[in-house]
């Protein structure tokens, strides 16, 4: 049946879709759908890293691109992702890649400790470049991404997607709007990180190229618990769950303080569980705490998570949050995580900002949002200085773990103040010939 009131059947499936969101009808109503872009106006890109993860994200392209090329060392995945993009070209090298000709940008779905060394390749060999969280490995690669990125002008998105959701995007508007009153404590709750070993070695899977996969890491024997998906639990290639969960949590924080082009002054850290001897050498628990030049503090902590098996790892502590990010403002405070948003009272959320003084961008699809800006040629919602200033946030919690002391940061010069051995931290020995340039 027909209606003779679009505008009323336009706000009821608002009203609808406002609700399915769980954000506000007033904020909902300012936001426009990705759009899909044509076949034959489709960019031609490349999957580097073919794992779970990077065959994702280069699904969520397909809307919008060709998925014209992939890569792994490892060939059985190589051979997978091939099959489940039509056919796509395998390549083992991704030097070889970036030189054939048919591709306008990459998608980076390569372990953490190999992220920065193909993100430099790629926007020299002048192509745009979508990189999974967390962006670097160290605080001094993400330096060097940031400086090949303004001068080679690429498109550049980090794949901290949570920018991208509404949830996050109204908590931080709010907060930025001085809904809670005045700012004074964040706290970040990032899933605990897997506590097991020691392990023993293996054969290499006649698939893989284990000394190419280690790369700039020091040269390990071939244990499975290493590889693929359980490499961010290893200090080596990544900084456990508060590299892998901090990069979205930890986004959002400096996010909705406004300092996502800067950071803390200081960091104090320390590990609440030890490592056992000849297992995951990241640390599974932990409390960070972090100071900023405005006053506010920030605790970043593990909380109780499920296993990839669905096992939980241990009971909740008293008091302990879930995972996401809470606001703590004079006058209440908002906590927002995947899938909810809620506040110490109703109203911080429903009525409407009558008057911003800050307006955060938009973006209502993370993917979708990199690929309209490779034909406007803006930089999309997480840029590449973006994306080293949230990982360098984790990683400063890292090292202040590993050392045990607070630690005075310099968020202008990225360096740590009177303190030698805390700077030896912000870059790390790499092993010949896989060393970034």
């Amino acid at each position: 049946m027909r209606t003779s009131h679009p505008r009323r059947r336009f706000l009821t499936n608002l009203s609808i879709s406002a609700a399915a969101l769980g954000v506000p009808r007033w904020f909902l109503a300012a936001q426009e759908p990705a759009k899909v872009i044509a076949a034959g106006d489709k960019p031609g890109i490349a999957l580097i890293g073919c794992g779970g993860r990077g065959r994702g994200i280069a699904n969520e392209a397909r809307a919008f691109a060709n998925v014209v090329a992939v890569c792994d060392v490892d060939t059985a995945r190589a051979e997978q992702a091939s099959k489940q993009f039509g056919g796509a070209k395998i390549f083992r090298d991704y030097r070889e890649l970036l030189a054939a000709p048919g591709i306008d940008a990459i998608l980076n779905g390569t372990p953490d400790h190999w992220h920065t060394a193909i993100n430099l390749a790629a926007m020299r060999a002048g192509k745009d470049v979508y990189s999974e969280k967390p962006l670097t490995l160290t605080i001094d690669e993400g330096r060097r991404v940031v400086a090949v990125w303004k001068e080679t002008q690429r498109v550049f998105q980090t794949g901290s997607q949570q920018r991208s959701d509404e949830k996050f995007r109204l908590a931080c508007e709010l907060v930025r709007n001085g809904r809670v009153g005045k700012l004074q404590h964040i706290i970040t709750s990032l899933p605990a990180g897997l506590h097991a070993g020691p392990f023993a070695t293996a054969p290499v899977p006649p698939s893989l190229d284990w000394e190419v996969w280690q790369g700039q890491a020091p040269a390990r024997e071939y244990v499975p618990q290493r590889c693929h998906q359980m490499f961010r639990y290893w200090l080596e290639y990544s900084g456990g769950t508060m590299t892998d969960w901090g990069a979205h949590h930890n986004d959002i924080a400096l996010w909705g303080l406004g300092l996502d082009r800067s950071g803390p002054v200081s960091v104090a850290g320390k590990q609440l569980v030890e490592p056992i001897a000849g297992g995951y050498s990241a640390p599974s628990e932990y409390e960070v705490d972090y100071e900023y030049a405005n006053g506010v503090t920030h605790r970043c902590q593990s909380t109780t998570s499920n296993g990839f098996d669905g096992s939980v790892r241990r009971a909740p502590r008293e008091g302990e949050l879930p995972h996401g990010v809470k606001f703590i403002g004079s006058d209440g405070w908002i906590f927002v995580t995947r899938g909810k948003i809620e506040a110490s009272k109703p109203e911080l959320l429903s009525e409407p900002l009558t008057q911003k003084t800050v307006e955060l961008a938009v973006s209502n699809n993370h993917m979708g949002n990199f690929f309209e800006c490779m034909r406007s040629r803006k930089q999309p919602i997480c840029d590449a200085e973006i994306g080293h200033r949230s990982v360098s946030l984790c990683h400063l919690g890292v090292i202040a773990i590993r050392l045990g002391r607070k630690l005075r940061w310099d968020p202008e010069k990225e360096h740590f103040v009177g303190d030698d051995e805390a700077n030896t931290h912000v870059a790390r020995a790499q092993r010949e010939p896989y060393k970034i340039t």
